[in-house]
């Protein structure tokens, strides 16, 4: 399977993102008090927590467990030094349910990030993926 996006030139530091289906995206390296759009490293926080968001939901349905709403903060620290790598993620996701149990919750979240996620499987051995979760009943 081929995923292919096109990238087009805004500005210096903006950048336009078009996917195979016309679907576009702006990305932005402003400073904070400019920013207008998400960067690279923001969109593969992104990418990780809503990868394994999928498959942390299609499992909790898949055992008939009630499925209400699910929310995580994701944070990410990076390397001091050029290129800036992520040298550790940790994502902690509110699952909103009435009998999720904690055990299922740590397995679909362990599963989904380590085996079942493309966007955490091509994160290389440089950094750690942590999770943290709260069931919120």
């Amino acid at each position: 399977m081929s995923l292919r996006v096109s990238m087009s030139y805004v500005d210096d530091q903006k950048f336009k993102i078009t996917n195979q289906t016309e679907n576009q995206l702006l990305v932005d390296m402003y400073s904070k008090e400019k920013k207008e759009h998400l960067s690279p490293m923001e969109l593969l926080l992104s990418a990780l927590t809503t990868c394994a968001a999928v498959e942390i939901v299609s499992m909790i349905k898949k055992r008939k467990r009630n499925f209400i709403n699910i929310k995580a903060e994701t944070t990410g620290l990076r390397v001091e030094n050029p290129p800036k790598f992520f040298k550790s993620i940790n994502v902690k996701y509110l699952i909103y349910s009435s009998d999720l149990t904690e055990k299922e919750a740590e397995r679909y979240i362990s599963l989904s990030l380590e085996k079942y996620c493309s966007v955490g499987s091509t994160i290389n051995q440089k950094t750690a993926i942590n999770h943290s979760f709260e069931i919120v009943r």
